[in-house]
């Protein structure tokens, strides 16, 4: 079994040594508020087995997901021009 110096001591990959964004941006955040929006319509319409109500929250979350890829492009994703810097 290898100890905590035998650990320390192997190369790290360059690939791994930054840290993820995590998605904390204007554009992750919009978009998972409206998709949520549109899962909680989908299940009330599937619940009371309304089929308008259930495509309403289909395309609902359609438009969350178009909506975040927008703001992604305008910059407020993640490292975007619009961004604040998380730390």
């Amino acid at each position: 079994m290898a100890n905590a110096a035998d650990q320390s001591s192997h190369a790290v990959d360059p690939m791994h040594s930054e840290q993820p964004g995590h998605g904390n941006s204007v554009a992750a955040w919009s978009m998972v508020g409206v998709m949520l929006l549109g899962f909680a319509v989908g299940c009330v319409g599937f619940t009371i087995a309304n089929m308008p109500v259930l495509a309403a929250g289909v395309v609902i979350i359609v438009a969350g997901l178009i909506l975040g890829w927008i703001l992604k492009k305008a910059g407020f994703g993640v490292g975007g021009a619009k961004s604040k810097p998380s730390h």
